[in-house]
């Protein structure tokens, strides 16, 4: 299908500045951040003092690597409102993240933080091709998690109509999907696969659908999903960047014309890549921890918050502003088997690459003794399943074995199952990993 190239008028005109133009505006948000976090937060206050550091230090871009990082934790400790730089009474909307594990992180935003925020998942949907008039279908989850409402008010800000279907009912997404037409979905990579499971069950061909693209966030895909979706729905698959502490979705997001990674809006969000081990800032094109500091928030300015996110800086090249690669994983979700790094990515890439697998797949990590062992579970594509006998059972379980010790160096237990043997998310991300070592 042909690619809806950018017109004049559908950028902004940041989009095209100079990186002069473009540091210069990013100094001056830098400064007041610094000083308004400074000013309201009293965690942001002891940290920098601590440190020995004080807003009026921050002369150049580069003096921010003086300042403290924000993790997890710090928003935890200061559960549920401590970390609001403004009067709760001037908090427009609350967010929480969706952990499993203590307590939630909560994110506030001002009614001009929610405003900013449409304005750039809005840019975020014209970088994927999305236009004015637009039907926007919105699979995923609402609620306090960020995604649902934040796509949903970005699409309306983009002059989108929006279909705020949000997640599970997949029979009721496909009927919707027939029935109102939409040009676009934004939904996670892994809840797409169960969709384009249930136009195949009811014997429809995804491809036929009126969906030209996929705007898919929230979790880490591969190249290999990309291709993967591409081919069974015959869309554009674009990938959105966010996270709730930092703003929600469409911190970044890719470019339809390009493909080539998730641009950073740097405007409102300065973006580094730093060492996870000893926290150094890292040059463009190193891969390390991604840590961002927003520019323009009011409610939960953010400073140097560290992600976890394991990728890249890249030149800029749709856009005036610089690129983030793909996420390779999470420093603090990375497998260590025996000794070796291991994330689930890595073992997605292995399965997709055989033309009978479908990118259905799950990580089982367990201990037996002093050992660890890992069994990688996956499916046959249904189309496969018919036509293969258990001597080939054998062989693609074999073949994939020894891509995963060649490429990942673990040694592993392969069981490859009949479709709709591995559980399906139905609201949100995919559970790629089981690590019962700890249990």
């Amino acid at each position: 299908m042909p690619v809806k190239q950018p017109r004049p008028g559908d950028l902004d005109a940041i989009e095209t500045a100079s990186r002069d133009e473009i540091e210069a505006l990013q100094l001056q948000r830098l400064r007041w951040t610094l000083q308004h976090a400074y000013d309201h937060v009293p965690h942001y206050r002891q940290a920098f003092d601590a440190k020995g550091v004080h807003p009026s230090d921050l002369k150049q871009l580069g003096d921010l690597s003086k300042f403290p990082f924000t993790t997890k934790k710090d928003l935890r400790d200061n559960y549920p409102f401590g970390m609001f730089a403004v009067p709760r009474e001037q908090v427009a909307r609350i967010h929480a993240s969706s952990g499993t594990t203590g307590k939630p992180t909560v994110v506030g935003y001002t009614q001009r933080d929610i405003d900013n925020w449409a304005d750039l998942v809005a840019r975020s949907i014209r970088a994927a091709g999305g236009r004015r008039g637009d039907i926007v279908h919105v699979a995923y989850g609402y609620g306090l998690f960020t995604g649902g409402l934040g796509a949903h008010y970005g699409a309306e800000r983009a002059g989108c109509t929006v279909i705020p279907m949000s997640g599970g009912q997949t029979e009721k997404q496909v009927q919707l999907i027939r029935d109102f037409k939409p040009d676009l979905i934004m939904v996670t990579p892994s809840y797409m696969q169960v969709i384009i499971e249930e136009f195949v069950r009811q014997r429809l061909d995804p491809r036929e659908s009126s969906i030209q693209v996929g705007i898919f966030g929230a979790e880490p895909w591969t190249e290999a999903m990309r291709r993967e979706i591409e081919g069974k729905a015959g869309i554009d698959a674009v990938d959105i960047y966010g996270l709730s502490e930092v703003m929600g979705p469409g911190v970044a997001s890719e470019c339809i014309e390009s493909k080539d990674g998730p641009v950073v809006w740097e405007d409102h969000f300065y973006p580094e890549i730093v060492d996870p081990e000893t926290g150094e800032v890292l040059p463009d094109g190193s891969e390390g921890e991604l840590v961002f500091t927003s520019l323009s928030k009011e409610a939960l300015p953010i400073i140097r918050y560290r992600t976890r996110d394991l990728t890249r800086l890249l030149a800029p090249t749709s856009r005036s502003f610089r690129r983030m690669g793909k996420i390779v994983g999470r420093s603090d979700d990375m497998l260590i088997i025996r000794g070796v790094n291991v994330f689930p990515t890595q073992i997605e890439e292995i399965v997709l690459q055989h033309a009978k697998l479908s990118g259905q797949y799950q990580i089982n990590v367990a201990r037996e003794g002093l050992l660890d062992t890992v069994v990688v579970q996956c499916e046959l594509q249904p189309q496969a399943a018919a036509g293969t006998d258990a001597a080939e059972l054998r062989e693609i379980t074999q073949w994939l074995q020894a891509r995963i010790k060649t490429l990942v160096g673990i040694s592993t237990t392969v069981n490859v199952l009949t479709p709709d043997s591995i559980e399906r998310t139905l609201t949100g991300k995919a559970r790629r990993v089981i690590d019962q070592r700890s249990k």
